[in-house]
């Protein structure tokens, strides 16, 4: 069995110094004649695109066909965890796979209930369908059998994996989070067997490779090449669609092991007794310390490959006609700017968009913990809500995170032009190349590294002060006052996040001083958020609640709606 690229870790990375300097080359001016030098890459790319446009066409095929009545049930059902659980658009399918996935798969982790693939696959592509996560009659029922398939790998590393190999965690912790990783991963693979994303897989690829090309690391020696390319792979992935480990790591998975979607009997079991160290250097790769300079690269030409995404989805009926319009200079600016106009005006009502959700979201959630923590809490110490109280302590959540989100703003006017710029470095062979560089050097100022840091702990301990100083003042209980105050960076770290989204069509980012003194207020609360985040997601009582008590009963109760809606056309046929 194959083994990953390791990690090779530059000595102690808190003593370095890490930079990133851009060497710049100007390109000629660009004529707009017509020319044939597209980039290997590119060329690879259009054909990648046109073979997936082939793969998807079906021959004569029965599709997956669920009653009318249970699709609007479910699909209200899936609006409403939406709202609960805030996620991105791109990942709520994935993570209503990975819900089904938890609840119906309850008792594997006890190995109390030894479920099998084919029980679970159909049940799980119809329910997938009665939310409105895939569209009725367009499925083939032919996808129900590679699910089956999908769910059988994952099954038996779950029941045959060696959790007493490793000692140094509890057992129980160690078998929850990693069954929760591999459920996540099998979500992920279940959802390319529904849905493949040939597109988005081919422009990480391409994207990867031409920004491999061009990034150099000084001193070279300090990461390898294959390791480099990793980075680079997960930075892409993290940039240009926004996807989060769990996806990453699935890829990764592919990458390192090219038998995981097809695994004979042999290479199923060498993986599952080394699947702990395979789990571990993933997340080294994840976590790798130099992976935010790469990501800074990335996050500077993603928007080139989102357009080019666009323009290839464009030609989809009439792929032949890709190379033509790309070759010629003229016409892919003409595309560049169309697509991005359009792009910017979604940018716009997307943003308002996340503001109403991200505060709806932040406000059931205070209705949750208020009336199933708080007050129970203040009660028991002895203290009272006033309406005043209660009123702030729900208002101030809310409007500070509507408040951070509406002031993310678009790009600028002249932004075009350099996305224009940049992608023509990359399309055509050519065009003079941008040389990113990520210099390294060792820190030879500690002392002004400590006072920094300090600097920056500080200030994120005297913001949260303040806020807790309001709360305080408002009237709330103390209890109260430290559980909302934990929100707020919670809000704060979702509102970073979302800015960072909004800067999916910035290619040139320069930071005005009131944006330099917002971050440096919010950037210290929200790491406290990120970390609040992580621990929220691995202890997440709310969420196992739902999906037992709620979500089991909900789903039975629509399956048995739709066995009465058939039951009733039936007998409604036999009238005549």
């Amino acid at each position: 069995m194959g083994k990953p690229v390791g990690v090779r870790v530059p000595p102690c990375p808190l003593k370095m110094s890490q930079n990133i300097i851009f060497t710049n080359r100007k390109p000629r001016e660009p004529a707009w004649e017509f020319s044939s030098n597209l980039a290997p890459v590119i060329e690879k790319l259009i054909n990648k695109y046109k073979e997936g446009l082939i793969s998807k066409l079906e021959g004569d095929v029965s599709f997956i066909h669920v009653d009318e009545i249970a699709l609007k049930i479910a699909a209200f059902y899936e609006k409403v965890r939406m709202i609960v659980d805030w996620k991105d658009e791109n990942v709520l399918r994935r993570s209503a796979i990975e819900r089904i996935l938890k609840r119906v798969l309850i008792g594997e982790i006890s190995q109390i209930n030894h479920s099998r693939a084919r029980e679970i696959a159909e049940p799980l592509v119809k329910e997938l369908i009665r939310g409105g996560h895939l569209p009725n009659d367009s499925i083939p029922q032919t996808k129900i059998f590679l699910v089956e398939k999908t769910l059988n790998k994952y099954l038996y590393l779950l029941k045959n994996a060696p959790y007493s190999q490793n000692s140094s965690i509890l057992p129980l912790k160690k078998k929850v989070n990693f069954y929760n990783w591999l459920l996540s991963i099998a979500a992920c693979e279940i959802e390319e067997a529904l849905v493949p994303p040939i597109k988005e897989n081919a422009l990480i690829e391409a994207m990867t490779a031409l920004i491999n090309e061009r990034t150099r690391i000084v001193p070279p020696e300090i990461i390898g090449e294959k390791e480099k390319l990793t980075q680079l792979y997960i930075a892409a992935h993290r940039t240009l669609f926004d996807l989060d480990n769990a996806i990453i790591a699935y890829r990764l998975l592919k990458y390192f092991y090219p038998q995981w979607e097809n695994p004979d009997e042999i290479f199923l079991q060498n993986f599952n007794q080394n699947i702990f160290r395979v789990w571990g250097e993933i997340e080294k790769q994840l976590n790798h310390p130099l992976r935010k300079y790469f990501f800074n690269i990335c996050e500077q030409v993603d928007t080139v490959f989102l357009i080019l995404g666009d323009i290839l989805e464009f030609f989809k009926e009439k792929p032949e006609k890709i190379e033509q319009a790309i070759a010629s200079k003229e016409t892919l600016k003409t595309l560049i700017t169309k697509f991005y106009s359009k792009r910017l005006r979604t940018l716009k009502s997307r943003l308002f968009r996340l503001a109403i959700f991200s505060s709806l979201s932040v406000f059931l959630s205070n209705f949750f913990t208020y009336f199933i923590v708080e007050v129970p809490l203040a009660n028991l110490f002895y203290e009272g809500f006033s309406f005043f109280a209660a009123l702030m302590d729900f208002l101030i959540p809310t409007l500070a995170m509507f408040i951070l989100v509406s002031l993310i703003k678009p790009p600028k006017e002249e932004n075009l032009n350099k996305v224009i710029e940049i992608a023509f470095q990359f399309i055509y062979s050519n065009e003079e190349k941008n040389i990113y560089e990520i210099k390294i050097e060792k820190k030879k100022n500690i002392l002004g590294g400590l006072i920094i840091s300090f600097l920056y702990f500080s200030l994120g301990v005297l913001a949260l002060g303040i806020i807790a100083w309001i709360f305080w003042k408002a009237g709330i209980p103390f209890t109260s006052v430290i559980l909302d105050t934990m929100m707020i960076s919670l809000n704060v770290f979702a509102a970073l996040i979302i800015r960072n989204k909004a800067k999916e069509l910035t290619v040139e980012e320069k930071t005005t001083l009131w944006e330099f003194i917002l971050d440096t207020i919010s950037v210290p609360i929200a790491k406290i958020g990120s970390f609040l985040a992580a621990k929220w997601q691995e202890y997440n009582i709310f969420s196992v609640f739902l999906n037992v008590f709620i979500e089991m009963p909900f789903v039975t109760t629509v399956e048995f709606i739709e066995n009465w809606s058939q039951f009733i056309k039936e007998r409604k046929a036999e009238i005549h």
